[in-house]
């Protein structure tokens, strides 16, 4: 007896790098990565006001952390992310890593210069100053401009694939900066406070740890949610004279 069997092709994520496939994925999962974000920086924001004790030295000022310190350590991981998108632009040529790259750009621009201001503000009462050339502050504003670079240079180059090539190149030779700035502190005798926190163990009190990490993952899920938004809207820029995103934006009506 010939029984007939359906064949079942493999599930394979690859099939996320084409634009036609990852644009309704990412519509459904923005959502739930802005939902998680929302409820995570609502816990995060009353831990920080409500039930962390003040620092035994510095007092209620240190409470600025719990923005700070996430904000610096993203604005790092979101570099390294977008070079690794740029690499695999140029390796694969996949034009959704580029998409990728470019919509991370913006987020990370902002976490930097949240993490310099937010640092200026704890630095005036914590050192007496607003800014100091110390190495840790120095290479983080360097990193500001790296990121103003790249956003500008893909906006100053018509042809996206050109854009995708020069701006790819200025990321790539920019990750360097990044070592830099998380070293900085032990490479060089700075002003800057050491990590508190390291892969095997922390100084910090239990209670302000948890709502550090909070912090840090609610920052997490709002960059996934707005760089999914960013790159739907890319796509949409980019593809919208094919059939299948018409098809796609009328099911959305």
């Amino acid at each position: 007896m010939a029984a007939e069997q359906s064949e079942k092709k493999p599930t394979s994520w690859l099939k996320f790098s084409s634009p036609r496939n990852f644009y309704p994925l990412a519509g459904k999962m923005i959502p739930w990565f802005m939902g998680l974000a929302v409820v995570l920086v609502l816990a995060g924001l009353y831990m920080t006001f409500f039930v962390v004790p003040p620092d035994y030295q510095q007092g209620n000022s240190y409470r600025i952390m719990y923005i700070h310190v996430p904000a610096a350590w993203m604005s790092m991981l979101i570099y390294l992310l977008m070079a690794f998108y740029a690499g695999l632009y140029f390796v694969l040529n996949v034009k959704l890593a580029d998409m990728m790259a470019g919509s991370l750009a913006i987020t990370g621009a902002i976490f930097t210069f949240i993490a310099l201001w937010t640092g200026a503000m704890w630095g005036k009462p914590t050192w007496g100053t607003w800014w100091v050339w110390d190495a840790r502050l120095t290479s983080e504003l360097l990193l500001l401009f790296l990121y103003l670079g790249y956003i500008s240079l893909r906006a100053a180059i018509d042809d996206p694939n050109r854009a995708a090539k020069a701006s790819g190149l200025l990321a790539l030779v920019g990750v360097v900066n990044v070592p830099i700035i998380y070293f900085s502190v032990q490479w060089w005798n700075t002003l800057h406070q050491g990590a508190s926190i390291t892969t095997n163990k922390t100084s910090m009190a239990t209670e302000m740890f948890i709502t550090l990490m909070i912090m840090v993952f609610a920052f997490w899920m709002y960059t996934i949610a707005v760089v999914l938004m960013r790159v739907r809207n890319e796509i949409i820029e980019r593809e919208r004279d094919t059939n299948w995103l018409v098809e796609e934006l009328g099911k959305e009506k």
